[in-house]
């Protein structure tokens, strides 16, 4: 599954609630303040908490977890990648995000991970499914989240922030992108620009009763799409030369998200990859991953010159 996404089967969505709530000043405010990080006790330092800035009515989901990854020395002179995970995407989260963070730190870059709303430990256990007002919700704890943890990261002296998103990860960096102009730059691999992005290959993956569960949500998917919620409608405040997107040119999860937003966004630079959604997503191709550090690192240099020595970790 490309994205936490509402199941059909509820005789109420809640979906006119959710089209007013992503409509109104509540969805994604101007004001952000900076999270209240908790790092723990232990030698290593690694992994974080802080309280969510938009609590809800589950206490497992009021707690975002975290790790984050300092370079050797002085990391609050270094600037840091924040790493956005795709929807239940818990292999990457878990297992190529540490590789990727220690790769960050090698080039001589702090690295920090999230759990996103509803996933992983904080994913509810008396929630059986997501109707589309926690949907919505879900995409505006996502984004205040990250904008409190830019805001504590700056507050340490970090020079700047950059985020690197994944498929739904991506979609949450695009939108922070169009709201906060703190961040100095932003990567979206496979990234979806609206809901119906998502209905694009139905009828090629899924099989009949799926697929006309699917496609009964078309309706509302196009409502959902008239919202802030569809990256198009809005434009990034970040220059367009800090922006990169990566599309998988035989993607049939997100379908043609990356060059809807390269059109609307101006033309920011688009790498284009004969891969799907899993291979582009998963950052397995030979020797992306370094790719993009390098792009990152031209971007981010400018703001924080390095010290006279970098301090490389081993994996």
């Amino acid at each position: 599954m490309t994205t936490c996404e509402p199941r059909d089967g509820d005789r109420n969505m809640r979906l006119e609630e959710a089209l007013q709530f992503l409509k109104g000043p509540d969805f994604l405010p101007a004001e952000s303040q900076p999270a209240q990080v908790e790092c723990n006790s232990d030698a290593s330092g690694l992994h974080f908490r802080f309280p969510t800035p938009r609590p809800c009515e589950f206490a497992a989901n009021n707690v975002v977890h975290g790790r984050l990854y300092r370079c050797a020395e002085r990391w609050q002179e270094r600037p840091v990648i924040v790493l956005l995970h795709g929807g239940m995407d818990f292999p990457n989260h878990r297992f190529l995000f540490p590789l990727i963070a220690r790769r960050c730190n090698r080039a001589g870059f702090n690295a920090a991970t999230l759990e996103l709303p509803y996933h992983f430990q904080r994913h509810p256990r008396q929630l059986k499914r997501l109707v589309y007002l926690q949907f919505a919700e879900l995409m505006a704890q996502a984004v205040a989240v990250v904008r409190a943890l830019i805001g504590w990261l700056l507050g340490e002296g970090c020079p700047a922030v950059a985020l690197w998103g994944v498929s739904l990860g991506a979609w949450l960096a695009g939108l922070a992108a169009c709201r906060d102009a703190r961040l100095a730059s932003v990567v979206m691999t496979a990234s979806p620009a609206r809901m119906n992005n998502l209905l694009f290959s139905v009828e090629l993956v899924v099989g009949r009763r799926s697929r006309e569960m699917l496609l009964g949500r078309r309706a509302a998917y196009d409502a959902l799409d008239t919202t802030p919620l569809n990256l198009n409608s809005s434009q990034p405040v970040i220059p367009r030369e800090n922006i990169l997107l990566i599309e998988g040119m035989y993607d049939l999860c997100v379908s043609s998200g990356p060059i809807e937003l390269w059109q609307t966004w101006g033309r920011p630079e688009i790498w284009r990859l004969p891969h799907g959604h899993i291979s582009v997503g998963s950052q397995l191709i030979p020797g992306l991953r370094d790719r993009v550090l390098r792009w990152l690192a031209s971007r981010l240099d400018a703001l924080a010159p390095r010290t006279r020595q970098t301090i490389f970790l081993p994996n």
